[in-house]
């Protein structure tokens, strides 16, 4: 019997477990909390015919050791892909990369599909794994899937109908030795496509067009300065600059699928925002709070603070070795006070004290609950201020996942306030 070793019993760890049992592969878990050391691992590499890694974890000494003896290493998305296509699925796939906005596209996309009547699910890095979805459901029309670069790093065969990198700016700086290679990992996404496959890429990225040469297969572009006929701007339900061009990759991916142009419109003129994405989600009194603790890198937040200038920012968290002087910059541009909590708190306050960011607006509360506290005491109901999560990094210092950050913050606000 074949033997594999799962690297990480997470939430895709468990899918692919599901996917090797049920194919009668002799399954061996490597994880600190709920199956054998990494250290004891080593010693069970020669018996190994594949090695499934979970894409948050880095490259360590076992990884590498399997690198060496030629095992190989693939992830959930690959693993799954594979058993889709083993099993005669012919579910269309449509994949979502970027730094920013990947979340928002990929749930209007297959809401959109839902609206236009397909029968549809969207996973990956939000919702299920795609183990979970091809186990349970072989007869989807689409499934819509949104991967970090993590999980593009091992991907072998897969290929989807319709991907797309919809932007490319500097994040996990502590996972890659430099932005072109996490910018080329991006890539991945249509590394095995041919000419029915298409690619969209977004014309007003420098960086995707400087690596346009990397996309294989049909490509497709769009840009916010070219609107398609008939799409008015204004009416859109999603609002912001970086919300267009989230409108304008899912209005293009819904052409290819030759779904009809007033459908489309319809769809993107009523479609909400998601959860812990520019969350308008309580007012006391005169005051508004913001939700957007999806903001995980400085590209992010910067879209917040351009919806929201003159706003009281709540920043900062675990440190992914962003240059944090951009921050600091448009943290003195756009808000008129900053609570800072997280690891990275003090760094932000450094810079922000360089550039000449009053002392006094400067405030370093550690935690939201502390923010909070201090904000009720010095907010006034008639003050028409706007409080902003939007935190420019991860949370893993304090919080599971930006989720997790998220509802503690509506939590908290609701019940302080």
């Amino acid at each position: 019997m074949s033997k594999a070793i799962i690297y990480g019993l997470g939430v895709s760890g468990n899918g692919a477990k599901k996917i090797l049992e049920k194919q009668g592969i002799d399954v061996i878990i490597v994880d600190d909390k709920k199956g054998i050391s990494s250290q004891e691992a080593l010693s069970l590499l020669d018996d190994i015919s594949l090695f499934i890694k979970s894409p948050g974890i880095p490259y360590t000494e076992l990884v590498k050791k399997a690198q060496e003896k030629k095992i190989e290493i693939i992830d959930e998305i690959e693993l799954s892909y594979r058993y889709m296509r083993k099993m005669g699925s012919e579910t269309k796939i449509i994949a979502v990369t970027g730094t920013n906005g990947k979340s928002t596209t990929t749930a209007k996309i297959g809401e959109l599909l839902d609206f236009a009547g397909y029968r549809v699910q969207c996973g990956g890095n939000i919702g299920k794994p795609l183990a979970e979805i091809v186990l349970e459901k072989l007869d989807l029309d689409y499934i819509v899937l949104e991967l970090s670069s993590f999980q593009l790093e091992n991907l072998d065969s897969f290929k989807a109908d319709i991907s797309m990198i919809m932007n490319l700016t500097p994040d996990h700086m502590e996972r890659y030795e430099t932005l072109d290679q996490y910018y080329r990992t991006k890539f991945n996404i249509g590394k095995n496509n041919g000419p029915k496959e298409f690619i969209i890429l977004n014309k007003d990225c420098p960086e995707s067009m400087r690596l346009r040469e990397l996309a294989k297969g049909t490509v497709v572009e769009i840009s916010k300065n070219e609107i398609p006929e008939g799409l008015e701007p204004e009416k859109l339900a999603l609002k912001g600059r970086h919300n267009l061009e989230n409108c304008l990759f899912i209005y293009k991916t819904g052409q290819l699928l030759g779904i009809a142009d007033e459908v489309l419109r319809d769809f993107l003129y009523h479609a909400k925002p998601l959860e812990h994405r520019l969350e308008k989600f309580y007012t006391w009194g005169e005051v508004e709070f913001i939700n957007d603790s999806k903001g995980t890198n400085i590209d992010s937040t910067k879209f917040a603070l351009e919806a929201y200038p003159g706003c009281i920012l709540i920043a900062g968290g675990y440190d992914k070795g962003q240059e944090l002087m951009p921050l600091a910059e448009l943290i003195k541009r756009y808000a008129k006070e900053v609570y800072l909590i997280g690891i990275i708190a003090e760094q932000i306050k450094k810079y922000l004290t360089e550039i000449g960011y009053p002392a006094e607006k400067i405030h370093h509360t550690e935690t939201l609950e502390n923010t909070l506290l201090a904000l009720k005491e010095k907010l006034d109901k008639k003050g028409k201020d706007i409080v902003l999560l939007s935190p420019a990094t991860s949370s893993f210092d304090q919080f599971k996942n930006f989720e997790h950050r998220g509802e503690v913050f509506k939590e908290l606000t609701k019940k302080i306030f």
